[in-house]
């Protein structure tokens, strides 16, 4: 089971086949989509929100092979304003959307540390790592702050296209070792 998380202005909570009416209303922007897989059907068609929870999301968190939690401000965490995921899925370990209307206040980057922390700690895997987009540069500061690196360079394919990609990673030692350091 996901257990639910907390960061000083988040809640993060389990997805539920009841977060779907709110994902659907919140996903499909392309601010937030041209950088993800290109997996993700763009247009957004209706009632995608609900199929990719029954049948994809929660399926895999009941397999053991990923985790994935709701973004809620704790003052108002009846209202969802992102998803953020872990997975086993080799070189694709993390995964995350916020609205454009909560972007650049730092609560992505909150997330991202509170389940990279779960990852290590509670999961106990050796190494994290995320694909990305170079022209995503909100997401590549993320990956900065927390002290990730780049291992890998090439090109994926994207809802915008085929991009110049990075694999960036930490190991669990370099993550501890950062939460060490003042």
């Amino acid at each position: 089971m996901t257990p639910e998380l907390a960061t000083k202005r988040l809640f993060l909570r389990p997805l539920e086949l009841a977060d779907a009416p709110q994902i659907q209303r919140r996903f499909p922007k392309w601010e937030i989509v041209k950088y993800l897989n290109v997996s993700v059907p763009w247009p957004y068609p209706e009632d995608v929100a609900l199929t990719y929870c029954r049948d994809v999301a929660l399926p895999e968190v009941e397999r053991g092979e990923s985790w994935y939690w709701t973004l809620r401000l704790k003052n108002a965490p009846q209202q969802l304003i992102g998803l953020i995921s872990l997975c086993t899925k080799a070189d694709e370990n993390r995964g995350f959307w916020i609205d454009p209307e909560w972007q650049g206040q730092g609560l992505m980057t909150e997330a991202c540390d509170a389940v990279t922390d779960y990852w290590f700690e509670v999961l106990k895997f050796p190494v994290l790592r995320v694909p990305k987009a170079i022209a995503n540069e909100t997401s590549r500061r993320i990956s900065e702050r927390q002290g990730m690196h780049i291992v890998e360079t090439g090109e994926r394919e994207y809802v915008s296209g085929k991009l110049a990609s990075e694999l960036w990673e930490i190991t669990a030692e370099d993550w501890r070792a950062r939460k060490r350091t003042p």
